[in-house]
C-alpha cells in the first residue's frame, strides 16, 4: 500500500488525504448511522414476523373459543377466551373472540362475564369497527344493569362515523329510562336522519319519537309517503332476485344489538 501511495501524483495525493481527513472526522458517525438503518430493517422484519405469527397462533386459538362457544360450554369458553387475552390480546381475533363469548355468556345468563368480554373487546383499538361494536353491545348490558351513567361513556367514546345512528338511538333510550325526554328526543333525532330512508331500523326510531310525542314528518316530510305508495302500486315482476344493499348502519345493527334490547320509556 506504500508503494502505490508513492507513485500518486500530487493533486491524486491531496484527494487522498482528504479523504482521510474525512473518514477520521465523520466516518464514525456514518458507520452508526448505517448500523441503526440495519437494526431498524431488521427490527421491522423481525416485527413483522412476530406478527405474522402472533396471527396464526390467535387464528388457531380463535377457532378453539369459536367451538365452546358453539357447544354452549361456558367453563371452556371462559378458559380459552382467557388465553386469548392474556396472550393475543393486541389481535383482531380477541376482539372477534370476545364478541362471540359475550354473547354466549348473556345468553346463559352470565353477565358479569358477558360485561368482561365486551369491555375486554371495547379497550382494544386494534379494528376500530369491532371497538365500536363492542361499546354498542357493552353500553345496552350496562342500561339492562341500570348503569346509566357508564352507558352513556361508552356511548360517547370512540364510536365511528358508520355506527353513529345506533349509537345516537342506544342513547336516546338510556335518556328515556332517566326520565329525559327532550335530551331523548334529540338523541333519537340525530339517529332518525342518521338512517337511511326506508330501512326498518328507522321506522322503529320513528316509533320513539312518536311515543315521546314528536310529529316525524316535521323532521323528515317525505317519511311514510313512499311505503304507501309502493303498497298502493300494481305488483311487478322484480328485475332481480337480488334485494338491493342495506346501508352500513342498517346492515349493522342487528350485529350490533344484543341478545335482548333494553326496552325505551314509551
Amino acid at each position: 500500500m506504500a508503494i502505490q501511495i508513492q507513485n500518486l501524483d500530487l493533486e491524486e495525493q491531496e484527494q487522498l488525504d482528504k479523504l482521510k481527513h474525512f473518514w477520521e472526522r465523520w466516518g464514525n458517525l456514518i458507520s452508526g448511522v448505517l448500523i441503526v438503518a440495519l437494526l431498524g430493517f431488521a427490527g421491522w422484519r423481525g416485527y413483522d414476523w412476530y406478527q405474522s405469527r402472533q396471527a396464526g397462533q390467535a387464528s388457531g386459538l380463535y377457532d378453539q373459543v369459536q367451538a365452546n362457544a358453539e357447544v354452549g360450554d361456558t367453563t371452556k369458553l371462559a378458559s380459552s377466551l382467557k388465553a386469548m387475552q392474556d396472550d393475543y390480546k393486541s389481535t383482531t381475533y380477541a376482539q372477534q373472540a370476545n364478541l362471540l363469548a359475550a354473547k354466549v355468556f348473556f345468553e346463559k345468563g352470565q353477565l358479569d362475564q358477558a360485561r368482561n368480554a365486551l369491555s375486554a373487546a371495547a379497550a382494544s383499538s386494534t379494528d376500530k369497527g369491532l371497538q365500536s361494536l363492542a361499546r354498542l353491545q357493552l353500553a345496552s348490558l350496562l342500561t339492562q344493569q341500570k348503569q346509566y351513567d357508564q352507558a352513556v361513556q361508552q356511548l360517547s367514546t370512540d364510536i365511528q362515523p358508520e355506527f353513529a345512528a345506533l349509537a345516537a338511538d342506544r342513547l336516546g333510550d338510556v335518556q328515556s329510562l332517566q326520565g329525559k325526554n327532550a335530551e331523548a328526543i334529540k338523541s333519537y333525532t340525530t339517529a332518525f336522519k342518521g338512517i337511511e330512508a326506508g330501512q326498518p331500523y328507522r321506522q322503529m326510531i320513528a316509533m320513539k319519537l312518536t311515543a315521546l310525542g314528536v310529529d316525524v314528518s316535521t323532521i323528515d316530510p317525505n317519511f311514510g309517503k313512499q311505503d304507501a305508495a309502493e303498497e298502493a302500486a300494481p305488483a311487478e315482476a322484480p328485475a332481480s332476485i337480488t334485494a338491493p344493499a342495506a346501508s352500513a348502519p342498517a346492515a349493522a345493527s342487528s350485529a350490533a344489538a344484543p341478545a335482548s334490547a333494553p326496552a325505551s320509556a314509551g
